[in-house]
């Protein structure tokens, strides 16, 4: 495997896969959030820096009927020119003959973005001809799509394979695989996971997996309820996984038998309808009665947590406290936040892993008070859950 600092772009034409699935402005159509873009930059520098030219694969949404204006690459080109400080050239396809014109005349410096592999069903089906033809478009491969990395795809995966002596990872991807193996291998104690979001089902795995690594998991956010219930606990309308609380009180029963410390919010702020302006009250978290429903942690939970937090060495957190994106229950992951920054402060490492709890960071002005906040929700995810990233494993093969 080569290694990205140490291979020479000179006169390269490097095939560069990115994740520059950025959220568009639903009002304007220009990028809300060029995080995505601006993560990659370290990586796209190096290349033209030293004499190479790039061609920049990516995805975008979730397009199921072939090519569609929407999820065209085309309306980011703007953005990814003015992030890189140099024009970025587009092509309407990715294999078509006007791509390959265009990526065959590319001289040093010089950056083209094609189309969105995705318009073709033989990107997610990982198909190997597919991979061949988009290969055919440089002289090495990158990936620095760590937000891809948990997906077998032809650009992420099968391409690396006609690259068996050039191919890399890029600074993006390097970079989050040492600050995930840190948090992996490298814990100091006590070692603290915040894992919150709505369901059980979508987190299982990672906190089955954690119970072999964390001193304290701290489980808040909609999946909370589901324990409260396990353990026989009233929670109202509040979300409940009724085909999870034999997981639950299996996970409570491994924990005690490790003697790994779950916390679940004491109390919660509870809401009579889902709503930002609902009529809210604070209560136990397992005497929640009637049509009300748990949409925070409350007062004693945040006391509680930010304790945890304060005495913690290393964090990892995945999923918000509650409904943080309505004001009147952003308060637990704001406060959550907070003491993460606060014992990053105090010479704590904190990895925030990617999706809800990167966007509720950077909502509280937070995000360079933590250690490290990925581009990767699913990908880091899945990291954490034990499972290999074909991503990364089609590099190092």
């Amino acid at each position: 495997m080569q290694t990205f600092q140490t291979y020479s772009f000179q006169n390269k034409r490097a095939i560069v896969r990115v994740d520059f699935n950025v959220p568009l402005d639903k009002s304007t159509g220009a990028v809300s959030d060029d995080k995505r873009i601006r993560a990659a930059l370290p990586t796209l520098k190096h290349i033209l820096e030293n004499g190479g030219s790039i061609v920049l694969l990516s995805h975008f949404g979730r397009p199921k009927n072939g090519p569609e204006a929407v999820f065209s690459l085309e309306q980011i080109c703007a953005k990814v020119s003015e992030v890189l400080g140099t024009n970025v050239d587009f092509a309407t396809d990715c294999i078509g003959e006007a791509a390959f014109s265009k990526s065959a005349a590319l001289q040093p410096g010089q950056v083209l973005l094609l189309e969105n592999v995705r318009f073709y069903k033989e990107e997610t089906a990982g198909d190997l001809e597919f991979a061949k033809k988009l290969a055919q478009h440089g002289d090495c491969y990158v990936n620095d799509a760590f937000g891809a990395a948990h997906r077998a795809h032809a650009s992420t995966t099968q391409i690396a394979s006609f690259f068996p002596n050039d191919k890399m990872m890029g600074l993006l991807m390097e970079g989050e695989l040492a600050n995930a193996r840190k948090v992996l291998h490298e814990a100091k104690r006590p070692f603290t996971a915040i894992v919150g979001g709505a369901k059980v089902s979508d987190k299982v795995l990672i906190v089955q997996n954690l119970l072999n690594l964390a001193d304290h998991i701290i489980i808040g956010g909609g999946m909370a309820y589901t324990f409260f219930k396990a353990l026989g606990g009233e929670i109202g309308a509040s979300l409940c996984e009724e085909e999870r609380l034999e997981t639950c009180k299996e996970i409570l029963a491994t924990a005690k038998e490790k003697g790994v410390q779950i916390h679940l919010p004491t109390d919660a702020i509870i809401a009579d309808c889902f709503a930002a302006d609902a009529h809210t009250q604070t209560a136990p978290s397992g005497a929640i009665s009637g049509a009300w429903m748990g949409l925070d942690i409350g007062p004693e939970a945040i006391k509680d947590f930010s304790a945890v937090l304060e005495n913690s060495q290393t964090i990892l957190w995945n999923g918000p406290m509650g409904v943080f994106e309505m004001a009147a229950f952003e308060q637990g992951t704001k406060a959550v936040a907070l003491a993460v920054a606060a014992a990053t402060k105090n010479g704590a490492f904190s990895l925030i892993g990617g999706g809800d709890s990167a966007a509720a960071v950077q909502k509280f002005g937070l995000q360079d008070q933590v250690s490290y906040v990925s581009t990767g929700g699913g990908a880091l995810l899945e990291y954490f859950e034990g499972k290999v990233l074909p991503g990364v494993q089609a590099i190092e093969a």
